[in-house]
């Protein structure tokens, strides 16, 4: 590793080693909550709400809707936001996968005003579009940053 990193690999980094927690064998996101003084207020990732054991739950990603993850999974960006430590006003999250229209809701209501994102693997879809509207009527900024994974930077 050459010198220092920067901010926006240092929170992204928080944000992808955060993912590592995710039980998801697909998709696993993480996401940092950020304030303007560069302190960290939320972090997160994709798992089964508090209470509900992750091996009694399903983690597929096709078949019957109740036998899949999607109505049980709490996102990377709905965690942040719930086990932030102090206002979002203003905030800035970093997630390693563009926010899901329904985390674009529970971002804009929180009033972060800053995405950063490394992947957007989703684009195109409805529900991204959903999401980039909401976002962009809201003013709020969605910045598509290249950052090196923790290990590439490591190395």
């Amino acid at each position: 590793m050459k010198g220092n990193i920067n901010w926006d690999e240092y929170f992204m980094g928080v944000a992808e080693l955060s993912s590592l927690r995710s039980k998801d064998p697909n998709t696993k996101v993480g996401a940092c909550i950020v304030n303007s003084k560069n302190h960290i207020i939320g972090i997160g990732y994709n798992g089964m709400p508090y209470g509900c054991k992750d091996s009694e739950f399903p983690w597929d990603n096709q078949g019957e809707f109740l036998d899949t993850k999607y109505p049980y999974v709490v996102h990377a960006e709905a965690n942040a936001i719930l086990n932030s430590t102090s206002s979002l006003d203003g905030a800035t999250i970093y997630v390693t996968l563009f926010p899901c229209n329904e985390c674009c809701k529970l971002i804009i209501q929180s009033g972060i005003k800053n995405i950063i994102y490394k992947d957007n693997k989703y684009s195109g879809s409805k529900e991204n579009i959903a999401g980039q509207k909401m976002l962009a009527a809201a003013g709020v900024n969605t910045i598509y940053k290249d950052i090196l994974s923790i290990k590439e930077i490591l190395s």
